[in-house]
């Protein structure tokens, strides 16, 4: 019957995907109400909204105690059939409304019509990462965390690298402490989003590790991490996740009169002291707000002493003022950021080093607001920002410092984003369309300037969807469209550069969520992503001070573009909240910045260079917490990620960080609380071609601390990092000699005092 195999294989998948397909079809034709069946009792009605009258679409509708139940359609109505005659329970419930439960009677052949109203309680934002959904809607579709003013107290750093290493797939690439960037899954750059209120910050932090977040951690009171493909609605390279640093530099809620936040921290291993300090005076219509901060640390110590070139410090500070007149909300502010730090690029001459001075202003603005009508409501935001970076080397001669400032960065940037929800309608629940302007202008001057300059100007327009299949399936669905221009520009090293580059790219996510039972939860996504090169990637060629490398570019190399699957499972009932996560990543042309084991002559700087390979990257993240009792809680968590290069060897990517494992124990009385933890990494042997291997380590820590509760709210806080004064080596350090030891023994204290 069949001539070839070929004809068998193709005979046999038409087979299974006509019973797959016809499968879907029947069960569809049961959920519409084709296939009817007698019923011995009906209700039905629609779920209203208590304050205002309106209908309320996709909230979950059962009868307890049974199987039977439904979600409202677009108009708020439901259906129940197939009840027995007797008494029951309806309950209503959904997130953002109370739930609400009402007894009825109902005879046999009855039908009963029933309109429930119940109550907006809003959408608690600890339990919502807003960075991941435009709606809020509250259904995850990729794993995320969030980190509030008491958890960002406990985590006390210089930078948010170190704030965020050892959390379940986040590590940091460093050169000491000030220019720490977090590294999610083995991705850096661009491939990760670092926001600041929803919009790019307008810094330079993503091109290369001697580069810094132009914001000091203490100005945060609420950080947002989603792990995995995020690219949709911020730009169209984030395959690597999204962290989200917010502040309240807008006042967005507020007290009436005075209110305030004091902030102190210090600590050993660097001698780090730290102060922040915010007041907000409010009304019942507009409130005021101002911040500022200020941070100074020496040069870190190690088990073998200090690490030369590696102080820091900077100023922060804001002034913002933000209004509510009922129909909208929002606000402006100004912030300025001026930070020096050391980079250890000679650690063997004390007499020489390198110093990075970096100044930020920044012009945020947001405006929140509802209407009549099928767009309903809406936010506009903007960030515009000018940066200044000197990168400078100096030499201590006779007792005299001589300064030369090598390498200029001067970039104007603006990032704004306009988002629309409309109503639900159809299957479709709410849902948003908008659009985002992101562009700079970044000159780069200076005798050591080893990459031309860059004008690049992006349009992109997204929608972002979910559609309810049942009341525990829902799917999401979006689609992006960038339109961008980049382009070269000239300066003393490069004076005849001319290359411009002009693209039309899209990407887009398709995920689901289901929720079988109240404790257990799955969610997944695919997604695609599309990168440009950067302008370092493409025309780089010279020695680059602050890295302390040689660094290559190719003009000839392409777009970056990926696909993406991540896959989560969480299960949580009071007691255990267990959740394990997994990722598949798939580059076409993923850019390497590779070691080409050479060494320039004339710097002396190891030469890397700019490849383009396929490449893919899998892992996965488990983390768990178990409540023992009351007070005792241990939480357990793991990630891995192992990627390698689909071609030219199928070598290993460099800078990817071990298998790690943590651990933390903690005692919680109310107001004080004691526990331990424990940070253990494997060695590192999965690496790239002329990259050094790392050893195994692990560290353990203690901390403590305590609320007092009178007129105002005091926290304090005491930790111990790194107890044993373990020596050990970060495998994503990218200190020049991988023989540097990575911080020792370190007491950190940090009060908070909320008025």
């Amino acid at each position: 019957m069949f001539p070839d195999k070929q004809s068998l294989l193709s005979y046999r998948t038409t087979k299974i995907c006509f019973l797959f397909f016809f499968t879907i079809f029947l069960n569809t034709i049961y959920l519409s109400g084709i296939i009817n069946q007698e019923t011995d009792a009906n209700v039905f009605g629609h779920v209203v909204n208590a304050e205002d009258g309106e209908h309320i679409p996709f909230i979950n509708v059962f009868i307890e105690g049974t199987r039977i139940g439904t979600i409202t359609d677009a108009s708020g109505h439901y259906i129940l059939t197939n009840l027995t005659p007797g008494k029951h329970t309806l309950v209503v419930k959904g997130m953002g409304y109370e739930s609400k439960s009402v007894e009825f009677e109902i005879s046999s052949n009855q039908t009963l019509e029933m309109n429930i109203e119940i109550s907006y309680t809003g959408v608690d934002l600890d339990e919502v990462i807003i960075t991941a959904s435009p709606t809020a809607s509250g259904f995850r579709y990729q794993p995320d965390m969030a980190y509030m003013s008491e958890d960002l107290q406990r985590m006390a750093e210089v930078s948010f690298g170190e704030m965020l290493n050892g959390e379940p797939g986040v590590a940091m690439r460093s050169m000491g402490s000030a220019p720490a960037r977090p590294v999610i899954r083995g991705m850096d750059g661009d491939r990760i989003l670092v926001l600041e209120n929803g919009e790019r910050m307008g810094d330079i932090s993503e091109t290369s590790a001697d580069h810094t977040i132009s914001l000091d951690p203490l100005v945060a009171n609420r950080l947002e991490i989603v792990r995995g493909p995020a690219s949709l609605l911020y730009g169209s390279s984030a395959l690597g996740g999204v962290i989200n640093l917010m502040t309240t530099d807008i006042p967005d809620s507020w007290d009436i009169g005075s209110s305030g936040v004091i902030s102190l921290q210090g600590a050993t291993m660097n001698s780090m002291g730290a102060g922040f300090g915010r007041y907000t005076y409010g009304n019942d219509n507009w409130a005021a707000s101002g911040r500022f901060s200020h941070r100074r640390t020496s040069d870190i110590t190690t088990p073998e002493g200090i690490l030369k070139g590696t102080s820091m410090s900077n100023i922060d500070g804001s002034l913002g003022i933000g209004y509510n007149n009922g129909r909208s909300t929002g606000g402006i502010s100004y912030s300025l950021s001026d930070m020096a730090y050391e980079i250890p690029e000679n650690i063997n001459d004390p007499d020489e080093g390198v110093k990075i001075k970096v100044q930020r202003h920044a012009l945020q603005g947001r405006v929140n607001f509802r209407n009549s009508g099928f767009f309903d409501r809406g936010q506009l935001r903007f960030n515009a920002t000018h940066m200044f970076q000197q990168e400078i080397e100096y030499e201590l001669e006779n007792g005299i410092i001589n300064e030369d400032v090598e390498l200029e960065y001067n970039k104007y940037a603006l990032s704004t984003t306009y988002t629309m929800q409309h109503k639900p309608f159809e299957f479709f629940d709410r849902g948003a369309v908008g659009f985002n302007l992101h562009g700079h202008r970044l000159d780069v001057r200076g005798s050591e300037a080893y990459t031309p300059g860059e004008l690049r100007m992006n349009l992109g327009v997204f929608t972002f969807q979910e559609i309810p299949l049942s009341a525990t399936i829902r799917l999401q669905a979006g689609l992006r469209f960038d339109a961008q221009h980049t382009g070269a520009m000239a300066n003393e090293s490069f004076p005849e550069i001319v290359s411009n580059r002009n693209g039309f790219t899209y990407t887009g996510s398709f995920g689901f969520n289901h929720r079988p039972v109240e404790e257990l939860e799955i969610g997944g996504q695919f997604a695609r992503s599309h990168r440009n090169p950067s302008v370092e990637e493409l025309f780089a060629d010279g020695a680059h001070l602050g890295l302390g490398v040689y660094e290559i570019g190719n003009p000839n190399i392409k777009a970056e573009t990926g696909q993406g699957i991540d896959l989560f499972i969480r299960w949580t009932n009071g007691i255990i909240d267990f959740e394990v996560a997994g990722f598949v990543n798939y580059f076409r042309n993923y850019i390497i910045f590779e070691p080409t084991g050479e060494v320039d002559p004339v710097s002396g700087y190891p030469v890397f260079q700019y490849q383009g390979d396929e490449a893919r990257l899998t892992g996965g993240e488990l983390s768990a917490l178990m409540s023992l009792t009351d007070n005792l809680k241990i939480t357990i968590s793991a990630d891995y990620v192992d990627s390698r290069r689909l071609n030219n060897g199928r070598f290993y990517l460099p800078f990817i960080p071990p298998f790690r494992l943590m651990g933390n124990i903690e005692y919680n009385m109310g107001r004080a609380w004691i526990g331990g933890n424990m940070h253990s990494a494997d060695s590192q042997r999965r690496v790239a071609p002329g990259e050094g291997a790392t050893n195994g380590y692990t560290l353990f820590g203690l901390s403590a601390g305590y609320r007092i509760n009178s007129a105002a709210r005091h926290v304090i806080v005491f930790r111990v990092d790194n107890i044993l004064d373990e020596r050990y080596r970060d495998h994503l350090s990218r200190i020049r000699d991988r023989n540097v030891l990575m911080p020792g023994r370190n007491f950190i204290l940090a009060y908070r005092l909320f008025f």
